[in-house]
């Protein structure tokens, strides 16, 4: 049945104790060290292996130059559109699929140039002394080393290490992947310097730069890299704009080598004023087709009419055959130029208004100006319908937001509308005029056919053969138009500071952000340990413990025995170990005073478990004793698990159980020892029935005749945690002592201890803290009392701090 007093273990429940978590802290300082080093030897490792970062940039300006070819009586028109928009399609255009995919290919930056470092493999881009003419449409080893050594200045050896029966090609110019048989060995060839190479996986020349430098006997590598991924690296190239809205652009690109990088910025803008320019001059390349299409066709009517005309004067008094109609035929002419001109826009428009409602690409537009049309509107309308087209087009591959898209969509639609409206009102004009025309072209006609056959002949070849001439003559001056507005047309991207290696761009890596990571993890790491250890183990740490849990007095704090002595006091009577013992006398005869125990004293001494130093703590207790010429006796009641034999080095077998059982008596039994005034009486055999024996009439007198014979009579029990045995023996003793060892003893046993005081099963009890070790900077070796204060007054002085000594040797000097 469970006593009120068992509740007792929910008593005095300790928060959580800062100041020993601190002292803990401080006496793994050690970890903290190696912590910090290793932390530290990996970052150093990190950072020298790490290869350098720059950032290059170029400066780039956005305006939009006018052709100076473009005035009042010039029919083409192209808006590239306002600066916004060009500095919003130029990012776009930058950071596309379709346009990193035109640099790398015409830098052939899948090709990586390698050079062994100290540690690894850097990028030797512009520092190697040659450079590999590949066959793109061949396929090359992908994603391997390939290690090239000049054996001299025109002689080269490539090595290339094949582990599997199968590696895998890129061909450049499809951009696909194939893969070829290859036996599991190295392959090593030897080629001259400019020889064709043609391999199953290699197809190249290698060609030396201008000023190669000393390259004879060393090594480098090239490697073939994914063309896709390549792109994907520069794809991320960063483009930020000075100010918003502005039209100053910054291209920044960041890499492991100089060289490429400024080669790829300055190609990318280049490649970047090709597409604008191209872009720029799409209406002017698609009048010029269109003019030369219309060309061919004239030429062949102009020429057909010429020969016509050239057989009709032939046996002909032609001048006589002019003179009768030359009044009909400059007018007919004049009209006839009229009504094609304006059949010519009504075919355009018809032409236009069929395209506009069947395609949905309207970059390859004609010029209106190629039908004589100067309508500003049409003509803004298709200018503007080809930049949209166009811009929609190059960024296919670039932005997958349908929401651009869609804006695009309906910018066009709005664009087509109008231009649909206008082609509309423009025809209703020009059927109004083509009738006028017709009419007045009817009456002249009417007039010739009262002239002579011959003259109404030579009216109908002349009449056509000049029509003929009149617009192959409008067409090429269109056509020159059209060459000269594209050969002066500008590019609205301006290089302000190309990209240039002027010896700055470092930017990484960041050393010091790793040395500062090192110094985080270097401390955080042991004080997650120690908070671990901290708060999973609970154990006794120290005095504040003991004293938080119970309100049994603690008479005595033992220092660690670092020199495994069993006999500390007799070996070493002047160590601090020693006087922690004398300190414990000295309270114990205090308590037998306060009892007012006279003559014999019994002391009992037990713990919660094995191990806690019990019998170490009888030995030495016992001996301090003796020492002070007091007749001193340890019994080892521990019938259980006996040690005293061990530590006395005694090798008799008998012992209490004897005498208990009759069959020895207490002469035969002591063992006397090199400490004068100190004997010891053994256990004996392991008795079949221990707790019987210690409760038996003879263990009662056992100890009377005991106290007969000595002053302090030491009893060496068993834990009062695991049998009952000691229990059993605090009837006999006048003081008990209950042995609690620091980082062994379970803070759970103390209150165990609290129940069994409250219960009245142990009496006089006290608690002495053995194998106390304080590694925090202010205690001594057993660190509880004087500290650093107990130099010179024991044998072994405490370990001289390495900052010690270098500071009392520099004082001695």
């Amino acid at each position: 049945m469970l006593d009120i007093k068992d509740f007792s273990i929910f008593e005095n429940h300790s928060n959580f104790d800062f100041k020993g978590f601190l002292l803990k802290i401080v006496s793994y300082w050690k970890w903290f060290l190696v912590s910090l080093i290793i932390s530290f030897t990996i970052a150093y490792q990190v950072n020298v292996r790490k290869e350098k970062i720059y950032g290059m940039q170029t400066l780039v300006s956005i305006k939009e130059e006018s052709n100076p070819f473009f005035t009042s009586n010039t029919s083409l028109v192209f808006n590239w559109g306002g600066i916004s928009d060009q500095v919003n399609g130029i990012t776009t255009i930058l950071q596309s699929r379709s346009h990193n995919e035109l640099v790398v290919d015409k830098l052939q930056f899948y090709i990586d140039y390698l050079e062994q470092g100290k540690y690894n493999l850097i990028d030797s881009y512009g520092a190697v002394p040659f450079y590999v003419s590949i066959d793109k449409s061949k396929g090359q080893l992908v994603n391997t080393l390939i290690s090239i050594k000049f054996l001299s200045s025109n002689e080269y050896e490539i090595k290339i290490p094949f582990e599997t029966k199968s590696v895998s090609l890129i061909t450049y110019s499809k951009n696909s992947y194939s893969n070829t048989a290859v036996e599991p060995e190295e392959a090593v060839k030897r080629y001259k310097v400019g020889e064709k190479v043609v391999l199953p996986f290699l197809a190249w020349k290698l060609q030396i730069n201008d000023n190669p430098g000393l390259y004879v006997g060393k090594e480098y590598f090239v490697k073939f890299n994914d063309f896709d991924s390549t792109v994907s690296r520069y794809k991320g190239i960063n483009v930020s704009s000075e100010d918003k809205g502005g039209s100053i652009l910054t291209l920044g690109l960041q890499g492991t080598n100089k060289a490429r990088l400024v080669e790829y910025l300055n190609s990318t803008v280049k490649m970047l004023i090709k597409i604008q320019l191209d872009g720029k001059n799409q209406f002017a390349t698609n009048t010029i087709r269109f003019i030369d299409s219309t060309l061919v066709a004239m030429e062949s009517q102009l020429k057909e009419t010429g020969n016509e005309l050239k057989s009709f004067r032939k046996d002909k008094n032609i001048f006589e055959i002019e003179e009768g109609g030359a009044k009909f035929s400059e007018k007919i002419t004049d009209f006839d130029v009229e009504k094609d001109l304006v059949s010519r826009k009504i075919a355009y428009y018809n032409s236009l208004k069929s395209y506009l409602n069947s395609s949905e690409d309207y970059s390859r537009l004609p010029a209106p100006s190629v039908a004589g049309i100067e309508d500003p509107n049409i003509v803004s309308s298709v200018s503007r319908l080809i930049a949209l087209s166009t811009q929609r087009s190059e960024m296919a591959y670039a932005v997958k937001s349908d929401k651009i898209f869609k804006d695009f969509d309906n910018q066009m639609r709005a664009v087509k509308d109008v231009l649909l409206e206008n082609i509309a009102t423009a025809k209703t004009s020009l059927l109004y005029d083509l009738s006028l025309v017709n009419a007045k072209l009817g009456q002249a006609e009417s007039a010739v056919r009262r002239l002579p056959e011959e003259q109404q002949e030579l009216l109908k070849i002349k009449r056509k053969y000049d029509l003929n001439d009149n617009i192959y003559t409008v067409f090429l001056q269109k056509r020159n138009e059209a060459e000269i507005v594209k050969a002066s047309n500008l590019s609205d991207i301006h290089f302000i500071d190309p990209a240039k290696d002027i010896g700055e761009g470092l930017i990484g890596p960041k050393t010091s952000v790793n040395y500062v990571l090192a110094l985080f993890l270097g401390i955080l790491v042991p004080l997650l340990f120690v908070f671990g250890i901290f708060f999973i183990n609970d154990s006794i740490q120290n005095v504040d413990d003991i004293n938080k849990l119970t309100q049994i007095p603690l008479i005595g704090v033992i220092g660690m025995n670092k020199d495994s002595l069993s006999l500390a006091v007799f070996d070493k009577p002047k160590s601090a170990l020693s006087e922690a013992f004398r300190g414990i006398r000295s309270s114990l005869q205090f308590l037998y005073k306060k009892q007012q125990v006279s003559g014999s004293k019994t002391l009992m001494i037990t713990s919660s478990i094995s191990g806690e130093g019990k019998t170490f703590c009888s030995i030495n207790i016992a001996t301090v004793f003796a020492l002070s010429e007091k007749k001193t006796v340890i019994v080892g009641l521990d019938l259980r698990k006996p040690r005293l034999a061990d530590e006395f080095g005694l090798k008799t077998p008998l012992g209490v159980v004897n005498y208990l059982i009759k069959q020895n008596s207490l002469a035969e039994i002591t063992n006397s020892t090199e400490i004068e005034n100190l004997d010891v009486i053994l256990s004996g055999p392991i008795p079949p029935n221990p707790s019987e024996l210690i409760l038996s009439d003879a263990m009662r007198e056992f100890i009377e005749e005991l106290k007969l014979k000595y002053d302090y009579i030491i009893l060496d029990t068993p834990p009062v945690g695991l049998v009952a045995d000691a229990l059993e023996l605090v009837q006999y003793a006048d003081v008990t002592l209950y042995i609690v060892r620091q980082n062994y003893t379970k803070k759970d046993m103390i209150t165990l201890l609290n129940t069994r005081i409250k219960r009245g099963e142990l009496n006089n009890a006290s608690i002495v803290l053995n194998g106390y070790q304080s590694k925090a900077k202010y205690g001594s070796t057993y660190g509880y009392g004087y500290g650093a204060y107990s130099n010179g007054y024991h044998e072994e002085e405490g370990k001289t701090g390495f900052f010690k000594t270098i500071f009392d040797k520099f004082k001695k000097d």
